[in-house]
């Protein structure tokens, strides 16, 4: 069948929220989908609708955002994936694709090395290795800057060439600037505000840099040219250390998936192949 299913799982700590989306249990690709940074199934849907239509698709609020819980502690990257263990067991998954984009990537990374035999394709996204292979933009400094200085550095997170010339130029890259602006502009809660930055501490610590080469699946890795979040050097750290995988450089920053309308049905493609 098609279509979409949401759920709640109850972990130890919190209340996990998930949905599954797309051609569920017609025989497609299992995808277990992560978001990044700050992001939420809500806030994630065309993407993850896109994804639906080739696959089923599994997806969840990660802890501290979204419709899923704040747990008592900080949490860990280990947490993160351990979440997405007890998510797949929970709906019964025993081996499925995986697509991790930005911070989503993170995450798969941390939990490809920890169960590398669960996975049967592994996409990353714009995202880093951390420790020497290359971190990411360090997001939860950005929180102590002012105003202008951050709506500078957030342009320039985005696509390391978007300053007003380029913008005016390109009505697209206007458009992602200008919806980015909106939902930055929204007003959020103290609880959405400290779940965020319980993300973002968690973020921080990232590093499966000397646990890659558990990697064994294909894996697929791809990046923007111009990303200032996750510069394709990073990515190249990745390639470099996960055997057999391939990567991919695409016109674009750190939204690479929507700038060139080659990436989402090269990586769809790669996942369904």
């Amino acid at each position: 069948m098609t279509g979409r299913s949401m759920a709640t799982l109850e972990l130890t700590d919190l209340t996990l929220w998930y949905e599954r989306h797309g051609r569920v249990d017609t025989g497609a690709p299992r995808l277990l989908v992560f978001n990044g940074s700050g992001g939420t199934i809500e806030g994630s849907r065309p993407l993850i609708d896109k994804l639906a239509e080739h696959c089923d698709v599994l997806v969840h609020d990660q802890r501290c955002l979204g419709r899923t819980g704040l747990p008592a502690a900080q949490p860990t990257m280990a947490d993160y994936s351990s979440d997405a263990l007890a998510l797949v067991d929970h709906v019964g998954w025993d081996h499925f694709a995986v697509f991790g984009i930005s911070f989503g990537g993170m995450v798969a990374q941390e939990f490809a090395v920890t169960h590398p035999d669960r996975i049967t394709r592994l996409a990353l996204l714009c995202t880093s290795p951390g420790g020497d292979g290359g971190a990411s933009y360090p997001l939860h400094l950005m929180a102590a800057m002012d105003p202008e200085e951050r709506a500078r550095v957030s342009l320039t997170n985005l696509d390391t060439r978007y300053d007003d010339a380029f913008l005016a130029e390109h009505p697209f890259d206007r458009m992602i600037v200008d919806g980015m602006r909106q939902r930055a502009e929204v007003a959020k809660s103290a609880e959405q505000v400290r779940g965020e930055a319980m993300q973002l501490e968690a973020r921080r610590h990232h590093d499966v840099w000397d646990r890659l080469r558990a990697i064994t699946c294909p894996t697929l890795i791809t990046c923007g040219e111009y990303d200032g979040i996750a510069p394709p050097a990073n990515s190249e750290a990745i390639h470099r250390r996960i055997a057999g995988s391939e990567l991919r450089r695409y016109e674009g920053g750190h939204m690479f998936v929507y700038q060139d309308r080659r990436a989402l049905p090269d990586i769809i493609g790669f996942l369904t192949s």
